[in-house]
């Protein structure tokens, strides 16, 4: 008897239907599975087998052959335990629907990972999965209860969460009469109710010229390098950027939950992730590990960073092939991973905070402690860091040891919420004025965007000229400072960009020792 169930399989973010057919044949035993599966499918006979038993239903000891097509699709993981277990329920005549399948009829797909005991475990990817079953016109989802918060954000798709096996195949064999599915949540309440961060701008004592900087660098979302000695506050930055940054949307918050989720990263029964991401990878991570990859290509931490914070303590302790894999994913905003059999793509649209030392020491120009490096290492450890990825970086900004009187003005100090308002006020311009080109902040203009949508006073294009034949600036970096001095025009409420923009923003391209000159 012939029997088939509609599930699911990811490619990258994208999900693509398949069909779980289940063929019992009156032949010597076995159980074998077709059409591209991985071992972690492969090995899902034996988890099948036992949870039928284990869930009171009879395993047939007959020839299954079950085909997972399309057969030209590559299928991994272990989220069709649940779809072939109930697909041989259906061929051995122990589940039979209310309404049988028929060609161009809606119906209800199923993932889900299985117990030995019949119990469904959680999978990974289910907000794609869901988003791909609503596209391909299905009617309702049947997955474990852990995973109905994430699904449920779909609309137009009915979920059925359910914890055992013998639960799906009730479903299922009633094509959902009768049975309540997941409420879908109001997404707005729970943006709303995000958490606050751990850590507050207030925090931080002094240091007025690298909180401007960082407070250009959020409301435009550029890049950002970070310079200065041991114990500066360099980190203390880094981690308190997202308490800053503008409220993410129910757009933004889809879109990172969806890498989050394929990634296996969202907490059990979690459904949004409503707080920006703050990735701080340690420096001897590898370069598929940072810009994403693998034999089964996986999101990296760019990824995992998708319109938050990627931030790279020690820069040039990192490898050098991590750090070059970054060009791309910084300039158009995504990851093209390409193998033998597929090509997939994840987001990228972060901000790059980036720390570093002036030297090996970590003491060059401190104004209490001598540097002990010999020129030769100094130089070496610069040239770790290459001119093309210098150049994508916006803002490059030192942050010097406080100084007694500094380290008292705490209790003065601007709170994330204040700081948090100017950048918000900034990029709703910024979205204004940036409508229909698909671009969200300033960093993400194009070269024709820039051209169509800055104005430059006469002085600043004055002022750009001189800067780009004495600094001997690259056409990029010219652009970058465009988009700075945009930013910081944004923050003031100016309709142009002025030759005091300019200024400012020229200033962050630069630093002292030369070591963060590009």
């Amino acid at each position: 008897m012939l029997a088939c169930v509609a599930s699911e399989a990811l490619t990258g973010l994208v999900g693509h239907a398949v069909d779980v057919e289940a063929d019992v044949a009156a032949a010597a035993p076995s159980f074998s599975i077709v059409g591209l599966p991985d071992a972690a499918v492969q090995e899902s006979r034996e988890r099948v087998r036992a949870a039928i038993v284990n869930s009171s239903f009879e395993f047939p000891s007959r020839r299954i052959t079950v085909n997972l097509a399309p057969a030209d699709l590559r299928k991994e993981g272990p989220s069709f335990d649940l779809p072939v277990a109930l697909a041989l329920l259906e061929a051995t005549g122990q589940l039979t629907r209310k309404a049988p399948p028929a060609p161009g009829r809606r119906v209800l797909a199923a993932v889900g990972e299985l117990g030995l005991d019949g119990g469904v475990r959680p999978v990974t990817g289910v907000l794609a999965i869901a988003e791909g079953l609503r596209r391909h016109g299905a009617a309702g989802l049947i997955l474990p209860q852990a995973n109905a918060a994430e699904a449920a954000l779909v609309g137009g798709l009915n979920v059925y969460a359910v914890r055992h096996l013998r639960e799906a195949a009730a479903v299922l064999a009633c094509g959902g009469e009768g049975v309540t599915p997941a409420a879908h949540p109001d997404v707005g309440a729970l943006l709303d109710e995000a958490p606050a961060p751990d850590a507050d701008w207030s925090d931080i004592a002094g240091q007025r010229h690298v909180k401007r900087a960082l407070e250009v660098a959020v409301a435009g979302a550029h890049n950002v390098l970070l310079c200065g000695p041991p114990g500066a506050g360099k980190t203390m930055f880094a981690r308190r950027l997202p308490g800053v940054m503008p409220p993410m949307t129910l757009d933004e918050a889809i879109a990172v939950t969806r890498v989050h989720s394929v990634a296996g990263l969202l907490p059990t029964g979690s459904g949004l992730v409503t707080r920006r991401p703050l990735r701080a990878p340690h420096h001897s991570i590898s370069s598929v590990g940072l810009v994403g990859g693998g034999a089964t290509p996986r999101p990296g931490e760019v990824s995992l960073a998708h319109l938050g914070v990627l931030f790279l303590d020690e820069f040039p302790e990192f490898r050098l092939t991590a750090l070059e894999g970054l060009r791309q994913p910084l300039e158009d905003g995504d990851v093209t991973i390409s193998r033998a059999l597929v090509s997939v793509r994840f987001p990228a649209r972060i901000m790059l905070v980036a720390a570093m030392n002036p030297c090996p020491c970590g003491y060059l120009g401190d104004r209490e402690r001598d540097c002990v490096c010999p020129a030769y290492r100094v130089r070496h450890y610069r040239e770790r860091l290459s001119g093309p990825l210098l150049d994508r970086i916006d803002l490059r900004v030192e942050v010097p040891r406080l100084s007694p009187g500094e380290r008292r003005t705490i209790d003065a100090e601007e709170t994330s919420g204040v700081v948090r308002a100017r950048v918000t006020t900034a990029r709703r311009r910024q979205l204004a004025r940036l409508a229909g080109t698909g671009a969200y902040a300033n960093a993400h203009m194009t070269v024709r965007h820039l051209r169509r949508l800055c104005t430059l006073e006469p002085a600043a294009t004055t002022l750009l000229d001189r800067a780009y034949e004495r600094l001997r600036l690259s056409a990029r970096a010219c652009d970058r400072i465009v988009k700075v001095a945009q930013t910081i025009a944004d923050l003031a409420g100016a309709e142009s960009i002025s030759a005091a923009h300019i200024g400012e923003s020229l200033s962050y391209r630069s630093a002292n020792h030369g070591v963060l000159h590009g």
